[in-house]
């Protein structure tokens, strides 16, 4: 029944009954055609959530996605010619494009390599011949064993050599040493044909020379292993020719 057929409510009492509101709710959800509207079909559609596992399998393929190549460097060249504004050659542009490769270097063969000439074999007695001396030969030498140049050495000529601190001596003794006289302070001969050897001291100089701790006046004869002492400086006398050898002796052979 209607509130019509009910007969006016007193006015005290509630707005409305529960009945009331039911048909005032039915009343909003009228069709216009007079249809009521069930409720569900009001309710708009709740969109579905995302599919959780399509957002993993989504970061997972993100995550094993190659990083990007960083771009080479341009060369001096190509920033010189980008800041004149000159265009870039067309094999320039093209290798750039191009992933970088690797060069394999191989060693060359050993038939490309040149080898060096063996040494020949020689067998029996060789005839070695003899010409003319280019340079005065050697004698033997003065070894210096104490003062400035120790360990250093000059060769004795066959003949008269004068010993002294100047390069114009046939026998300079320039190590350093200045109580030396720069002219000749002594002579050493050697005589090819007795094949011996000399020591004459200049008695004209005020420098004093000592052979073997004394001071001769004289010439000397010298013999191996004789201390010859000019200055600060202390030579040996160490023979090459002598009884035993002379370079006649091949001259003659």
């Amino acid at each position: 029944m209607s509130s019509a057929a009910a007969g006016p409510q007193p006015r005290n009492s509630l707005l409305g009954s529960l009945k009331d509101v039911l048909n005032a709710a039915g009343r909003d959800s009228t069709a216009p055609g007079g249809a009521i509207t069930p409720l569900a079909a009001q309710m708009q559609p709740v969109p579905p959530l995302p599919d959780m596992a399509a957002k993993v399998a989504e970061a997972l393929a993100s995550a094993n996605e190659p990083a990007p190549t960083p771009a080479a460097s341009p060369s001096a060249a190509d920033a010189a010619r980008d800041a004149k504004g000159a265009p870039k050659p067309l094999d320039a542009l093209a290798d750039a494009d191009r992933p970088p490769t690797t060069r394999v270097f191989r060693q060359p063969s050993r038939s490309a390599v040149e080898e060096p000439a063996r040494t020949s074999l020689v067998r029996g007695k060789q005839h070695v011949k003899r010409g003319a001396f280019e340079t005065d030969p050697v004698v033997g030498w003065l070894v210096v064993v104490g003062g400035p140049g120790i360990g250093q050495f000059r060769p004795i000529f066959e003949g008269n050599n004068t010993v002294g601190r100047s390069a114009t001596n046939r026998i300079a003794i320039d190590f350093g040493d200045d109580a030396i006289s720069g002219e000749e302070q002594g002579y050493i001969r050697y005589d090819s044909s007795d094949r011996s050897f000399l020591f004459v001291p200049n008695l004209a100089k005020t420098n004093v020379v000592s052979l073997n701790e004394r001071r001769p006046t004289a010439a000397v004869e010298l013999q191996a292993m004789d201390v010859i002492t000019m200055g600060r400086t202390q030579l040996v006398f160490v023979p090459f020719c002598g009884a035993e050898f002379d370079w006649s002796a091949l001259a003659d052979g």
